[in-house]
């Protein structure tokens, strides 16, 4: 049984070995907690990220959810009215892609076991990317989003949904105690996890700020950056094109 998260880990190999072995034992609770703990706000967090991919300029393109999961982005993407291409749902955890490959209709997602800083997809892919809630895991952020812009057509466009802090004080002080207090003790008890549900407050403290994250970005290689809160700061979506 694994410890429980006072600290990140230190080194990339060992933050890539614990993500991979947190998410393939959460697996089985990890779209139960995702729901319950986000108030079921979640489902909308993802509409929106679908909303700013702009494929509706190629809707019969291919496109790419990286760090993929549960395929729920891929799903919200592939079933838009309107959308008739194809969406290839990367994640290396296993146990997590078998586990949404019951949600998105035959053949409109394609699920493929691959880590996001080694993606087997050839230059200029595909016409859009998306990750929902994963880019922090990455062993290297940086490394991961070069490598989700070499994947890109030019033009196509990265969209990023991930946790941040709320800018407003009492807002602010009321979402930590929620995730540092509140959060880790009910994803402990559905989990059955020691750590997870610690890691997940861990990781977003360490993750950079909106502003810091489009320059990131800029440095990857995208341009036309931005970025939109939503419901109060609690989460951001994060945009740039190749």
């Amino acid at each position: 049984m694994m410890p429980a998260v006072t600290a990140l880990p230190a080194l990339p190999s060992e933050k890539r070995r614990y993500v991979r072995a947190m998410f393939s034992a959460i697996a089985a609770r990890y779209d139960l907690l995702n729901h319950l703990l986000s108030f079921n706000i979640d489902r909308s967090w993802r509409r929106r990220t679908v909303a700013r991919l702009g494929w509706e300029a190629r809707p019969g393109g291919v496109f790419l959810d990286a760090c993929a999961g549960t395929l729920d982005l891929a799903t919200t993407l592939a079933t838009r009215p309107g959308f008739s291409g194809r969406v290839v749902g990367a994640d290396f955890a296993l146990p997590m892609l078998r586990l949404g490959s019951g949600k998105p209709p035959r053949g409109l997602v394609r699920a493929a076991v691959a880590d996001t800083l080694q993606l087997p997809f050839g230059d200029r892919t595909f016409d859009g990317a998306a990750v929902g809630f994963g880019v922090r895991n990455l062993a290297d952020l940086d490394a991961g989003l070069a490598e989700l812009a070499r994947v890109l057509r030019p033009g196509a466009r990265l969209v990023i949904l991930d946790f941040a802090t709320p800018p407003s004080p009492p807002l602010r002080v009321a979402f930590l105690f929620y995730f540092r207090r509140v959060l880790p003790l009910v994803g402990r008890l559905v989990s059955g996890h020691p750590s997870a549900y610690s890691y997940l407050p861990a990781s977003v403290m360490d993750f950079p700020a909106p502003v810091a994250l489009e320059e990131r970005l800029r440095r990857a290689g995208f341009h036309s950056c931005g970025h939109s809160l939503l419901t109060g700061g609690v989460v951001a979506i994060h945009w740039g094109a190749r």
